[in-house]
């Protein structure tokens, strides 16, 4: 057997080594951002609210846009939501030096899980993911380029505000395209009752309308709490939009139970002005989530 001579060997060292790199086996892509993530709170309730608060500092120019992916994970791994988006400004305007920040407000879904769940964010397209630096430490792999930015708390759905849904609702529908979304109609006048907790209060209305039904002059809707308005405002919106209402505790009364009352001025029937349609409920408008919370 040829034994080779001491500077050809190293030679072939050389080369062995070099080969990785060349073949892009093991060197990762310099990372595209730095992304971090904020909570208004670190422990929720099922169904209840928390805003995530994104923060983009972009390494370099980005080509093309991209979307924004971010998975909520049990202890094992198992996905409870998501949050995907677009960014905005979009990831084609994002510059090096020009950190981009924006808050979703999302409710945790009605998921059988209580305890630690972690949030892993990513940047795609297509089957693509950029590769990201994160601030946090990194708490589980960064499998398949995506990034774990934090931990929250879930909590059982009973340390929220418990309510009963009374007169004027309609029954529950969901997305053909998403089980998890589902929402409810009011009809002209709708109730929400609860234990009064003699205290400021916050209620989050999430709500969509029919609002290319009334052209010019949009549905007006009113939050009343016994015989006193707490909040008056239009559906003008075909997409959800999030309402944040203060309520003062003077307005809850001094019973036992508290009840909040949705109405509008001009509910509509499906049947009597879409061609076709069998629909012969009175509606008004069309609620994701109602949420009362201490404020």
């Amino acid at each position: 057997m040829k034994t080779l001579t001491r500077p050809v060997a190293r030679a072939v060292v050389s080369v062995l080594l070099l080969l990785p790199a060349a073949c892009g086996g093991v060197q990762e892509a310099p990372p595209a951002a730095r992304v971090s993530l904020r909570f208004n709170k670190d422990r929720v309730p099922i169904r209840g609210p928390i805003e995530l608060t994104y923060r983009f500092e972009p390494l370099q120019e980005i080509g093309g846009d991209y979307r924004v992916f971010v998975h909520v994970l049990t202890a094992d791994g198992t996905i409870m939501w998501n949050d995907d988006h677009d960014p905005q400004p979009a990831t084609s305007a994002w510059r090096s030096g020009e950190p981009v920040e924006y808050t979703h407000t999302v409710f945790v879904p009605a998921f059988p899980y209580v305890g630690d769940a972690t949030i892993r964010v990513g940047l795609y397209r297509g089957a693509e993911r950029l590769p990201l630096e994160t601030t946090a430490p990194d708490l589980v792999a960064a499998e398949e380029r995506a990034y774990a930015v934090g931990t929250l708390r879930v909590l059982p759905e009973a340390e929220s505000i418990f309510l009963i849904y009374g007169d004027g609702w309609h029954q529950e529908e969901y997305s053909p395209d998403d089980p998890s979304r589902s929402w409810q109609w009011t009809g002209k006048s709708a109730s929400v009752t609860f234990r009064n907790p003699r205290q400021d209060l916050t209620v989050l209305l999430q709500f969509d309308s029919r609002a290319d039904r009334f052209g010019d002059m949009p549905q007006q809707v009113t939050i009343t709490a016994g015989n006193q308005m707490v909040d008056t405002f239009p559906a003008d919106s075909l997409d959800p939009v999030l309402r944040r209402i203060p309520l003062p505790a003077g307005l809850l009364g001094a019973d036992d139970m508290a009840q909040l009352r949705i109405s509008v001025d001009r509910p509509f029937l499906p049947s009597k002005d879409q061609p076709g349609s069998a629909d012969i409920r009175e509606l008004g408008i069309r609620v994701y989530h109602f949420y009362v919370e201490p404020r």
